[in-house]
């Protein structure tokens, strides 16, 4: 059976999904061709042989609809014959794109794959593509007849199930802009990013390259004067167990931007002369209760881990997506895991949380981490949209 090794990872750095963010008045096809031409162009690979691309995006509307993987790669300079397709697992999108290029390589079907992600919340924001329609339809109206709520309650319950006070939520969010200043501050992400042109607010051409929604600053005490953002009286009489604590410092970002990771087998890096820096060792996807949405990481690990025959003490970084701070705090109580290496340099938190983006954006994280630690095996899991995750083990080469 054919391994599948990761040869490189690159992303942009991410900016505010605003209108005035770094990469607001950049096209979202741009972003996804900048990182997909800086990956060829880094290990001087031919695009011809590159047997597909595989993109995630979550809001497949307007300016990303109609398969922006393919016209990404189109504006990236791939010839024709390289094809492409683009998937929606919500929030795991490009996760599960690395998770489909992996398996065709092991499988045989690819010798060479780009798994790789984008969204643009600053031009699309959060909801754009249901157009005000329902997404769910009649069946799932009857078999949760109480209605489903968004994301923000489903955080909510979770501080409340797991007993996660304000403190704690906001001091877990603080941490994660401290490491991610402190990474940012050591060059630690200098390797992975690849600088981008952009048009900024006042019409001149910058070059984009440090994550803009990093708040070096953020403490504690700043946290705590913010309010609760989801609290209405309608979920207030439905929840009496909430606090009601999630706050726009303790949740992710609104971000842009777009990641890429080059995927081949072992035989075919030999062969072009390119060194692996990781490979896939297990794979697992899950899903949970869809009221409670974000819980999805704790099965999706147990499954990963049984499948991978590791322990939690076997794995030196777990990269978990900050979409709100109660996701990896539960993660974490759960598996007894090492707070040290959960989200060492930081988190969604503090580095955003571009959707589409964000699964390969943890990837190319893991990747560098474990480089930087000499650590050997990392995991990486993320909460979706319905009660799903993903969760992935890699190995460092």
């Amino acid at each position: 059976m054919a391994q599948a090794v990761i040869v490189d990872v690159v992303r942009t750095a991410v900016g505010k999904g605003k209108p005035g963010g770094a990469l607001s008045g950049t096209h979202p096809v741009e972003l996804l061709a900048h990182v997909l031409r800086s990956l060829v162009e880094r290990n001087n690979l031919d695009p011809v042989l590159v047997d597909d691309v595989i993109g995630g995006c979550v809001q497949q509307v307007g300016e990303q609809a109609l398969n922006i993987s393919r016209s990404a790669l189109l504006s990236a300079g791939f010839p024709d014959s390289v094809p492409a397709t683009t998937i929606d697992r919500q929030c795991g999108s490009s996760q599960q794109a690395a998770h489909f290029a992996a398996q065709g390589v092991i499988a045989g079907a690819y010798d060479i794959v780009i798994a790789c992600g984008v969204e643009s919340m600053s031009r699309l924001p959060m909801g754009t593509s249901s157009i005000g329609q329902d997404s769910f339809g009649p069946g799932v109206a009857a078999r949760y007849p109480e209605g489903l709520v968004n994301q923000g309650i489903s955080a909510e319950l979770i501080a409340a199930k797991w007993s996660f006070d304000r403190d704690a939520v906001d001091s877990y969010s603080a941490r994660s802009h401290q490491r991610a200043a402190a990474a940012i501050a050591a060059g630690n992400f200098d390797r992975e990013i690849a600088p981008i042109t952009v048009t900024n607010a006042g019409g001149e051409q910058v070059v984009h390259s440090v994550d803009e929604t990093v708040r070096a600053s953020t403490t504690v005490e700043a946290l705590a004067g913010l309010r609760p953002s989801f609290r209405i009286d309608e979920y207030a009489a439905r929840f009496p167990e909430a606090q009601w604590l999630i706050t726009p410092g303790n949740s992710s970002p609104f971000t842009d931007g777009a990641s890429a990771v080059l995927i081949m087998s072992e035989e075919a890096a030999t062969k072009l002369g390119l060194t692996p820096r990781a490979r896939f060792h297990s794979f697992a996807v899950a899903g949970d209760d869809p009221l409670y949405m974000l819980t999805a990481p704790i099965p999706a690990t147990h499954k990963v881990l049984a499948k991978s025959g590791l322990s939690i003490d076997d794995i030196d970084s777990y990269e978990v997506n900050e979409a709100f701070a109660p996701v990896p705090m539960m993660w974490a109580e759960e598996f007894g895991a090492d707070e040290a290496k959960l989200n060492p340099w930081g988190g969604a938190i503090a580095l955003g949380h571009a959707l589409g983006s964000s699964g390969t954006r943890l990837l190319s994280t893991l990747v560098s981490t474990l480089e930087a630690t000499g650590g050997r095996y990392g995991l990486q899991t993320m909460c979706e949209g319905a009660g799903m995750a993903n969760a992935t083990v890699i190995e460092r080469l």
